[in-house]
């Protein structure tokens, strides 16, 4: 959270509005978070907000587009660039794939998924890999 606060302040004073304001939505979110949990974030409780943070820009962005809002959505996409600058490279379809495929996995997607999903967690979009591991059990 340290580099946030100087990411913070480097916004201000550049002026890049739209970065200090995402970085104060988020440090809030944070905050939240810290109080919820009764303890100081670890740097995977902080990755984990902020790709919360990420996925409500992205269904966001779905539901401007598919409402014609284009104005709302470009605004959403600049936040999710500045979001997206602080989580690990997220894995491809095709790097999903290949990771899949080496995995024995039970035909029960429930069973499927709690053996994935914590592989990909922070790596991957959930969504992606429910798609992809439901499309390898049928």
């Amino acid at each position: 959270m340290i580099y946030l606060n100087a990411d913070l302040i480097d916004a201000i004073h550049k002026g890049d509005a739209v970065r200090r304001d995402t970085l104060r939505l988020l440090l809030s979110a944070l905050n939240y978070k810290k109080i919820d949990l009764q303890h100081d974030l670890s740097d995977e409780e902080v990755l984990v907000v902020i790709a919360i943070e990420a996925k409500k820009r992205r269904e966001s962005i779905e539901v401007f587009t598919k409402n014609n809002r284009l104005e709302l959505a470009e605004g959403e996409k600049a936040e999710l660039v500045v979001l997206e600058a602080y989580l690990p490279k997220q894995m491809t379809g095709a790097e999903i794939e290949i990771e899949i495929e080496k995995m024995d996995l039970p035909k029960d997607f429930g069973q499927a998924m709690k053996i994935v999903a914590p592989i990909f967690k922070g790596r991957a979009d959930g969504k992606l890999v429910a798609e992809i591991v439901n499309e390898k059990i049928k």
